[in-house]
């Protein structure tokens, strides 16, 4: 495994493969940086590293894309695999597969390191500009310019049992105060709660530019009181290097290329949002008040990029850093329980709006006596009481023929094996939520609870075991022949 330890580690390998495209020509923060990046997720091309920033001086840099998806054939998935420390070439199978064995491991605290490249540059107090920064306006009407879209939230409970490193969107207010959502069932929501329960502001740190595993693993629902740097120190086999804050008592990724610290006001909020969010929508209208983050102190290394992810239509870092880790989190949540699980994937396209589970292939002699429609109902009941089953209202669950990383695939078996009603259909009502979940009534926003569904696209249960021959070519044609059409492609004449 190919341990990443810096985001310019992670350039230089995306640059070895193609995967990004530096520009140097001046661009301006208001829109066009939002919208040359969102043009790149939608055509598959090469992450963009703007160099030179309008307005902005010389050196601050600002990456676009950090964890799309590529055109180029057999690299589809290569940022994510990179990030992962594995092949770029790495299957969606193979992802999971590394994320879901860490969770078996012991985890691993991260290492205490006296510098790093992080304190390059050092400003406290008054010194503290956060409009020095290149700081994008991503959507044309978002509410502001969002500074955090793809950075690390350090947050620690006060007995320090727990600290929590997720991502969460914060837009920039001013030189020295950001504002951003904490929702109260997320993990930064319920460590900010344990200190409105002494009445003190919550210290936190936002690192930007980390190495390219931990905005994964800031996605990623792991369980209350598991701390995010010691899985990655688990997943990697080795301490996750941190240093110390300058102005308050956490610790955050030592090569982090801009580390914002400070406090999140008990009760002092501004005006944010609205912003175009992962469902693919920007939903019009007025801010709403949201917490302060008080900025004390500002550490960045020499020239600092600042990588961001605009949020939109699939497929971006929201379906990728979070989708494929919510994936890995609910095959082992899932096999964990004693249900015969071989992947889970959520199909990018739809914007985290459905997971595919799919069953090892006589799972019906694994659970003798249970029926397809029995078998989606406890699977509902197991995943919609953990935090790996809450942001997503729609699961799909099929035999594991079905490859759940082709989207195709996962089409054909819904329309082909779900049988309408009752039968194809395992309901829960009432079911914790994501509140950005797109069609949520508003009463349902509020509550963050709302109506989920299983879909049974499991063979009838009268097919048994016994499949019908797919009518494909990997499904109806002896394995020599498929072998030597593919060895012959070119010859025919064709191209890819």
């Amino acid at each position: 495994m190919n341990h990443l330890k810096s985001l310019r580690d992670y350039i230089e390998a995306l640059a070895a493969i193609g995967e990004v495209q530096e520009i140097d020509r001046a661009v301006n923060w208001q829109l066009e940086i939002g919208a040359i990046a969102r043009r790149c997720y939608e055509t598959g091309a090469p992450a963009p590293l703007f160099n030179t920033i309008k307005g902005i001086e010389k050196g601050f840099r600002v990456l676009g894309a950090p964890g799309g998806v590529s055109r180029q054939p057999r690299l589809y998935l290569s940022r994510i695999a990179l990030s992962l420390g594995l092949p770029p070439d790495s299957t969606g199978r193979e992802i999971i597969a590394a994320l879901v064995q860490a969770r078996s491991r012991s985890l691993l605290p991260p290492q205490l390191v006296a510098t790093g490249a992080c304190k390059e540059n050092i400003l406290i107090g008054d010194e503290v500009d956060l409009l020095r920064l290149p700081t994008p306006l991503l959507h044309d009407g978002d509410g502001g310019r969002y500074l955090n879209t793809f950075g690390i939230i350090v947050a620690q409970t006060p007995d320090k049992r727990w600290t929590n490193w997720s991502i969460a969107r914060t837009m920039l207010v001013d030189r020295n105060r950001m504002a951003g959502i904490i929702a109260p069932n997320q993990h930064i929501g319920m460590v900010r709660q344990t200190w409105l329960d002494i009445n003190k502001p919550m210290p936190f740190a936002l690192a930007l530019g980390v190495e390219p595993f931990l905005p994964f693993v800031g996605g990623m629902p792991l369980p209350d009181y598991v701390s995010e740097a010691d899985y990655a120190g688990a997943y990697f086999g080795e301490p996750i290097d941190v240093v110390q804050c300058e102005t308050v008592d956490l610790q955050v990724p030592a090569t982090a290329e801009i580390v914002l610290e400070g406090t999140i006001a008990i009760a002092d909020t501004v005006p944010e949002g609205p912003m175009g969010e992962y469902a693919g929508y920007l939903w019009t209208g007025q801010s709403s008040p949201k917490p302060v983050y008080h900025v004390t102190a500002m550490t960045y290394r020499n020239q600092p990029i600042l990588p961001i992810s605009v949020a939109g239509e699939p497929v971006e870092e929201n379906h990728t850093a979070w989708g494929v880790p919510n994936a890995a989190e609910i095959v082992y949540t899932l096999r964990t329980a004693g249900y015969p699980v071989a992947m889970a994937w959520s199909p990018f396209e739809s914007a985290n709006h459905w997971y595919a589970i799919a069953m090892e292939r006589n799972w019906r002699q694994q659970m003798p006596n249970t029926s397809a429609s029995e078998l989606c109902y406890k699977l509902g009941e197991v995943l919609f009481k953990t935090k790996a089953g809450m942001g997503t209202p729609k699961y799909i669950v099929v035999n594991d023929d079905i490859d759940i990383t082709n989207t195709q695939e996962v089409v054909w078996a819904f329309a082909t094996r779900n049988y309408p009603g009752s039968k194809g259909e395992v309901i829960f009502n009432d079911e914790a939520t994501n509140p950005l979940v797109a069609f949520l009534e508003q009463s349902e926003k509020m509550s963050m609870h709302t109506t989920k569904v299983i879909y049974n696209c499991l063979p009838p249960d009268e097919w048994g075991d016994k499949l019908p021959q797919r009518s494909s070519f990997t499904g109806a044609y002896p394995k020599d022949l498929q072998e030597r059409i593919l060895q012959n492609w070119q010859a025919y004449g064709f191209h890819s």
